[in-house]
């Protein structure tokens, strides 16, 4: 089982939607500026999407608790 790299692309952008839309939220209660909370969103959207995509890509290799499919497709 090895996931294509469109599918480490489309799962990384879902969390990062998710996840900055926490970002936002709790940047928004800390500072009280909800642009400031905009732009810290923003920046780490990107940095975050990043990083997901080749943290998923290592575990990718990681044999470690996988086992291959009972079928192939």
């Amino acid at each position: 089982m090895i996931e294509k790299h469109w599918r480490s692309v489309a799962k990384a952008a879902s969390w990062r939607m998710t996840g900055t839309v926490d970002t936002i939220v709790i940047s928004w209660l800390i500072t009280g500026h909800f642009k400031m909370a905009i732009s810290i969103g923003f920046v780490e959207v990107f940095t975050k999407m990043f990083l997901y995509y080749f943290h998923e890509r290592i575990w990718n290799r990681i044999k470690a608790g996988r086992h291959p499919a009972d079928y192939q497709i």
